[in-house]
């Protein structure tokens, strides 16, 4: 299938098929191979299913330009095109937030590059913070299995310093600094909600 990009940049977002969850009984190390969107969809859905927050994965709006249908019963997109450059990839609600995040992945081991972020997923989630919203970025080190959630402030921040000529690339050391480190777990995956608990404690 052909998807044509804006701005020829491939989004964060992605289709992936749909795929079932762990059950309780099966070990932690089941996360090996999952990835990192996975997990949090995981989590997700573990908060929803206890009425603790309701959080999704953003749908990506499609413009659909050829389809094929093979039989009555199956249809088969040939050509498809992403309507507007993505902005985040989850949002939600929690404790009465608005609750806006994005995910990324690197491979690198000792920082984590700055042009992972576009311009304008920076500007949506500044324009959330300003109406008081809580947004934040999972960084997943996906070689050494570390992950952390660092609030807006501090992304916004070195942000700020590299379009003042600075680093392209927030070290790991000051990501474990500023940021929480979310250790895996059964269920939820990923605990990431108490991290959020912090961040909403310090705007108390």
């Amino acid at each position: 299938m052909t998807i044509h990009y804006p701005n020829g940049q491939r989004p964060t977002q992605h289709f992936r098929a749909t795929q079932e969850l762990p059950t309780p009984h099966q070990s932690i190390y089941a996360k090996r191979g999952m990835s990192l969107e996975d997990e949090i969809n995981h989590s997700n859905q573990y908060y929803l299913s206890r009425h603790i927050a309701v959080i999704h994965k953003k749908p990506t709006p499609v413009q659909l330009v050829k389809v094929d249908y093979p039989k009555r019963s199956a249809a088969v997109i040939k050509e498809a095109y992403f309507r507007r450059p993505s902005t985040t990839d989850y949002n939600g609600v929690y404790k009465g937030y608005y609750i806006d995040f994005d995910a990324k992945e690197t491979r690198n081991k000792n920082s984590f590059p700055l042009k992972n972020f576009h311009p304008h997923q920076i500007q949506h989630m500044r324009e959330c913070v300003a109406q008081g919203g809580i947004c934040f970025a999972f960084i997943k080190f996906t070689t050494l299995d570390l992950l952390y959630l660092l609030p807006a402030a501090d992304l916004f921040r070195h942000w700020d310093l590299q379009e003042a000529g600075g680093r392209k690339s927030i070290l790991r050391k000051d990501i474990a600094k500023e940021g929480f480190q979310i250790h895996y777990r059964l269920n939820p995956r990923l605990p990431y909600l108490e991290a959020v608990d912090k961040i909403i404690a310090a705007k108390s």
